[in-house]
């Protein structure tokens, strides 16, 4: 439902840049709730933007002589929108001061980490329908917003930019079309009456690439650079590489270390991808098979190496591994691959065949697989520590 009708969401936000022009604040309102139908009516509203456009939007839109925003809500009759200082957040820079203006490479770089992080969170709530608008604000920041809203955006959401006809456009006293005889002066020093302006929006369609991101960047605080590197992973060429030594995995731009029991799993089929080999049956329900338990032992050993107890894991399977110990392994390795790459992690989980009876395999080709002994790392390490002098 929410994807269809965004507006009858709970809790419904406009979310917008701003530098030294806040009429798009109430541009974008006047359309999406009077000029759209059916209106798209926001609960709250949020604005990114410098420290000089907080302060003209703190005056034009929140002050009590001017106060544009509270007038279009009286004039209209609108119901009680969620928006006051708190809710304009301006740009910081990589020492956390508030940023007047963005002219550096690092100011381009915390301006994309901060909107990121605005756009992340408001979606984070599955309840909301969040309407971005790319209309004012520099060049870049209506960029990475519009990017943002890809990396993150949901069904529900909308990006749009807004339209308003001549003479008002770039006009300094024009906020929205009144419903009353509003005189004002242009831009071209002519006289025009705001009530006869159009105001619409152009919505601007865009792809979701929040399915191909993993869980932690969705719940967690994640960079510009680092989401992006995320999804360009997630939707590129399946690659897996799996370090025994230190139990560090590699897949879908991720690096994450697994515990030594899952891992193992994981190694078993790793190894049989790399060297071609035919799908596994799973062992059966309740009759031990050695020949598992076997596996499944030369890769724990190597795991954990040869000074570790492996007395536990020893004893469980002295007879053999059975289904239910399989089974109980295959999903927590499962669950760890989920955990860490999200949706991404379909292209690496243990495949069953979809077929009765089940056969297992990791279905990567064995140019896409990397496994890396301990004894390989060892030397690897030692080799860069060699000096060539």
């Amino acid at each position: 439902m929410q994807a269809e009708a965004p507006r009858t969401c709970s809790r419904r936000i406009l979310l917008a840049v701003t530098g030294l022009s806040p009429q798009i604040v109430t541009e974008t309102l006047y359309a999406l709730a009077i000029a759209t139908d059916p209106p798209f009516i926001p609960t709250e509203i949020h604005l990114v933007t410098t420290a000089e456009g907080a302060e003209r939007a703190r005056l034009a839109l929140l002050s009590d002589k001017l106060g544009w925003f509270h007038r279009l809500c009286h004039d209209y009759a609108l119901p009680p929108i969620a928006f006051d200082a708190t809710h304009i957040h301006v740009l910081r820079d990589t020492d956390g001061r508030p940023m007047s203006d963005i002219r550096s490479p690092q100011d381009n770089l915390a301006c994309a980490d901060f909107i990121t992080e605005q756009v992340r969170t408001l979606t984070a709530d599955p309840d909301t329908a969040l309407h971005v608008s790319i209309a004012g604000g520099r060049k870049t920041m209506g960029f990475f917003l519009g990017y943002a809203l890809s990396l993150f955006g949901r069904p529900q959401d909308r990006l749009s930019h807004v339209l308003v006809s001549e003479p008002f456009e770039n006009t300094w006293s024009f906020f929205y079309p009144t419903p009353y005889e509003n005189v004002i002066e242009t831009a071209d020093k002519k006289l025009a009456d705001a009530r006869d302006a159009r105001v619409s929006l152009a919505e601007i369609p865009f792809v979701s690439l929040r399915h191909g991101l993993p869980s932690a960047l969705l719940d967690g605080r994640a960079s510009f650079n680092a989401t992006v590197d995320a999804a360009r992973a997630a939707l590129g060429p399946a690659r897996l590489e799996i370090d025994l030594g230190s139990r560090e995995v590699r897949a879908a731009g991720r690096s994450f270390r697994l515990p030594p029991a899952e891992l193992a799993i994981l190694a078993v089929f790793a190894r049989r991808a790399l060297a071609g080999e035919p799908a596994l049956p799973a062992p059966p329900k309740d009759v031990p098979d050695m020949a598992w338990a076997a596996r499944y032992l030369r890769e724990l050993r190597a795991i954990v190496g040869p000074m570790r107890d492996m007395s536990s894991a020893e004893h469980a399977l002295r007879g053999g591994m059975d289904g239910s110990y399989f089974s109980s392994r295959l999903s927590k390795l499962r669950s760890a691959l989920d955990k860490h790459l999200g949706p991404a992690a379909s292209t690496y989980r243990i495949d069953d065949g979809g077929n009765r009876p089940h056969r297992y395999r990791l279905a990567l080709e064995a140019e896409a697989v990397q496994l890396l002994e301990p004894n390989a790392r060892k030397l690897a390490i030692a080799g860069r520590g060699i000096s060539h002098g």
